[in-house]
């Protein structure tokens, strides 16, 4: 074989083999350093315990107190029992203990309810979610440690708000019975805010617990 044939032959195929090759890019030093990704599942994880259960507990108070001096003065209520340091525009959320008897409950929705009368009078004075699906952001909006300004944008900002409800759903209401809850007793730690147009004030459970079929 002619030696220019064979120089050709071997510039051919070393041509074949860096096409087969795929070029990485190096990994900058910025990339290396960058934050971690956002992820609000895992920062509800990390203070729920430590800094949110605490703190409901220590900030709310009986729903039927909670709720009649909130229809009067929302500011008073929102100092005793809401975050103030919400921001200016957004309406007040207040922590709150509801217990009583469940004389209503709607468990057949993924957003599933139970109603409670709290003061005996055989009507229910509060409507408790308990999942899995559930709106709002009252768990969020009642921690005075959790500020709009701490999060990037608007949109991280409701996710964090969200990742509250996932976690009192996976570790708390998803535990609970469904089935004859009419006449059971019920005792919920959480929050609510104050809405237009709702019939019962709408609360989410940060704990929850159900008593034995009467």
């Amino acid at each position: 074989m002619p030696k220019k044939l064979t120089w050709l032959t071997l510039v051919a195929l070393a041509g074949l083999g860096l096409g087969a090759c795929k070029i990485l890019p190096t990994p900058s030093a910025q990339s290396e350093g960058s934050a971690p990704a956002f992820n609000p599942d895992k920062m509800v994880e990390d203070i729920w315990a430590a800094k949110v259960i605490p703190y409901l507990r220590q900030k709310a108070g009986p729903f039927a107190e909670v709720h009649a001096l909130a229809k009067t003065d929302p500011a008073a209520a929102g100092a005793k029992y809401g975050n103030p340091k919400k921001q200016a525009n957004s309406p007040w959320t207040f922590a709150v203990r509801v217990e009583g008897k469940i004389v209503a409950a709607n468990t057949q929705s993924r957003a599933a309810t139970m109603d409670i009368d709290v003061d005996g009078d055989g009507k229910a004075d509060a409507r408790v979610q308990v999942g899995p699906a559930m709106r709002g952001t009252a768990l969020r909006d009642s921690l005075d440690f959790v500020q709009f300004n701490d999060f990037t944008n608007q949109i991280d900002f409701a996710q964090f708000g969200k990742a509250f409800n996932a976690y009192a759903d996976k570790t708390v209401l998803s535990k609970l019975p469904r089935e004859a809850l009419e006449g059971r007793s019920a005792k919920v730690l959480g929050a609510y805010t104050i809405e237009g147009g709702q019939d019962l004030p709408l609360v989410t459970p940060a704990e929850a617990e159900i008593g034995p079929k009467p």
